[in-house]
């Protein structure tokens, strides 16, 4: 086993199951390290290093921070963060709470829309009592109340960055999240960069100081492989992978499987000694 899946989630950011479910997945599909980059929150971490040493699977510890450029969502994952800093975790906490003001607004939208749905039936699909409340949730009540039959039409009709619900509230910029990674000593990787379709925001990027481009990753196609693949080798970039597992919504996998998307262990070894802890 020598394969790395650098982009996961967990289904609630400290609910030690959800944690000891992933990684069970990633070592029974062969993954000899597993990345946890929760959205905006570092709360699962201390769990899954522990239960990572328990199976055998190395974690990297990581984070996917919340920014926006020219009004679309753009994603930073750190690793090899400090994350015990009291700094950096000050600023998560910022982050999430501009994650629930948009969360009201998008509900106050589906309700302008015609569509019936309250903020208290968003909570109770979350696992957990701890963790982030987000578009996964509100996608299962509406299939839940038969408004759309699948996630996919959730968010390409309503939640995705093109639906009619969408919403974008005032958010930190890219920037900032590479600065917020780096300042808590870890390496900052562009996410998904097939889903923003600018390159030339990305070039931006790389001349401020991002250290990686996730290049391979279910929403990016062929060409952005190739493209962004191009980027990382001309600018002396790592190049990661990441399936984006959200965990099951029912029967169906969030974004792609565990190890569907992967790099080798010397990927890891390229992080850790960017980020000092080589």
């Amino acid at each position: 086993m020598n394969k790395a899946d650098l982009h996961s989630h967990t289904t609630a950011s400290d609910g030690t199951c959800s944690v000891q479910q992933s990684i069970e997945r990633a070592k029974a599909n062969g993954l000899a390290a597993l990345g946890i980059t929760d959205h905006d929150t570092v709360a699962a971490l201390a769990s899954a290093l522990e239960e990572g040493k328990r199976q055998g699977v190395e974690i990297v510890p990581g984070v996917e921070i919340s920014s926006v450029y020219a009004g679309k969502d753009v994603h930073v994952l750190g690793y090899y963060m400090d994350i015990n800093n009291p700094e950096f975790l000050h600023r998560l906490e910022e982050l999430r709470e501009v994650r629930g003001k948009r969360n009201q607004m998008m509900i106050e939208k589906l309700n302008e829309l015609g569509i019936s749905i309250t903020m208290e039936e968003v909570e109770r699909r979350k696992k957990e009592k701890a963790g982030n409340i987000g578009r996964p949730h509100m996608a299962e009540v509406l299939m839940e109340k038969g408004i759309v039959t699948s996630m996919k039409e959730a968010f390409d009709k309503y939640l995705g960055s093109t639906g009619a619900a969408y919403v974008n509230p005032p958010r930190i910029s890219p920037e900032e999240a590479i600065d917020i990674i780096q300042e808590a000593g870890g390496v900052a990787v562009l996410a998904h960069p097939g889903l923003y379709k600018n390159p030339e925001m990305v070039r931006k990027l790389i001349e401020y100081g991002l250290q990686g481009i996730e290049v391979y990753h279910p929403d990016n196609d062929e060409e952005d492989t190739r493209l962004y693949g191009a980027l990382a080798d001309e600018y002396h970039l790592v190049k990661t992978a990441g399936s984006d597992f959200h965990g099951m919504r029912g029967d169906e996998v969030f974004h792609a499987d565990l190890g569907a998307y992967t790099v080798t262990m010397e990927t890891v070894r390229q992080l850790r000694e960017l980020s000092g802890r080589e």
